[in-house]
């Protein structure tokens, strides 16, 4: 059985128990990809999976799913064949969507008891964390990843506890207004950005970032 070091560390009840879980994944980036595979190999059996995008050239220094041989494809195609490549029992839902307010009931007619946000729009960001908050779904959402280069300062904690992250310093404003009392759990790194002015990124920190947002899950799932 492929899943034969797994089980020697968690057991069979757990196993089955994530076999059985139920997880969307928003965004397929260089965060989202890494959270999908870490999910996918610890036996989460249905995943849906979320990305209007394409692979781009520029993904290739920080993105699992991107390779050269498939600029060009579609996110979702190329990750939903990469799943079934590893567990081909996982049950696997493919949304080619940017999710808005416009389109947010297409995600949430499907049953699922956890979210990943790894998707890079703010908006989408609070859409996503008070939707899960009214259907009582566990979200784990990622803040910026860009301009950080050490992956020992990613931690999951509360929006209100973040530091010298961007993204995190508009969602705390955003919560603050809309008057928002719940944890919101997210994944930030407290270090501070290298160069304020320009994008950048790296292979480490977002793939980093996305095995925290695996872990809260499975975490969550089998009770560690």
């Amino acid at each position: 059985m492929w899943l034969n070091r797994l089980e020697t560390m968690v057991g069979k009840e757990k196993i089955d128990k994530l076999k059985n879980s139920r997880v969307a994944i928003i965004g397929l980036g260089g965060v989202g990809g890494n959270a999908l595979e870490s999910l996918v190999r610890f036996n989460i059996g249905n995943i849906i999976i979320v990305d209007s995008d394409v692979i781009e050239r520029s993904n290739l220094n920080r993105q699992l799913l991107s390779l050269r041989s498939n600029i060009g494809e579609k996110k979702i195609e190329v990750a939903k064949k990469r799943i079934l490549d590893i567990n081909p029992e996982c049950n696997i839902i493919s949304l080619d969507l940017f999710i808005d307010k416009s389109n947010v009931e297409d995600l949430f007619k499907y049953d699922f008891d956890y979210l990943i946000d790894a998707c890079d729009t703010i908006d989408t960001k609070m859409l996503l964390i008070k939707e899960c908050n009214k259907r009582n779904i566990q979200i784990i959402s990622c803040m910026g990843t860009a301009n950080k280069f050490n992956p020992s300062l990613l931690e999951i904690t509360d929006i209100r506890k973040t530091n010298y992250d961007p993204i995190a310093k508009i969602i705390r404003k955003r919560i603050k207004e809309n008057n928002i009392k719940y944890k919101v759990d997210v994944v930030s790194s407290s270090e501070k950005v290298i160069n304020s002015k320009e994008l950048g990124s790296n292979s480490i920190v977002p793939s980093s970032a996305g095995i925290l947002c695996a872990y809260y899950i499975i975490k969550k799932i089998i009770n560690l």
